[in-house]
């Protein structure tokens, strides 16, 4: 199984902070799909790893979703097409904010 090709609009770019939690740092690009709504009532959130740079908007594709179980949300990994994390390099690039939830991650592929 693989996940689909969606567009993220990033309202927190590579090298921001938060704009409440000011001692949040982010390490990745996080934004979320535009109409496409999550649990929490707002728009899916995303991270988006493989890319080095700030950017304003993304288009890749869904590789895993972390599941939070203590949150009512999930967060979306997403990455250029054909570019693939392990679980543990997904940990290491999303620490920054999970560490402060209990989760699991779940590929959308074959890990070999």
């Amino acid at each position: 199984m693989i996940g689909p090709i969606v567009t993220v609009t990033v309202d927190r770019p590579l090298g921001s902070y938060h704009p409440v939690h000011t001692d949040m740092y982010y390490p990745v690009n996080y934004g979320y799909i535009e109409g496409t709504m999550a649990p929490d009532g707002e728009e899916e959130d995303a991270y988006i790893l493989g890319v080095d740079e700030p950017v304003a908007e993304f288009t890749g594709r869904i590789i895993a979703i972390i599941k939070r179980k203590d949150d009512v949300e999930h967060k979306w990994v997403v990455a250029p097409d054909g570019v693939v994390f392990t679980i543990e390099e997904i940990k290491k690039f999303t620490h920054f904010q999970e560490q402060y939830f209990k989760s699991e991650i779940t590929l959308l592929y074959e890990q070999f």
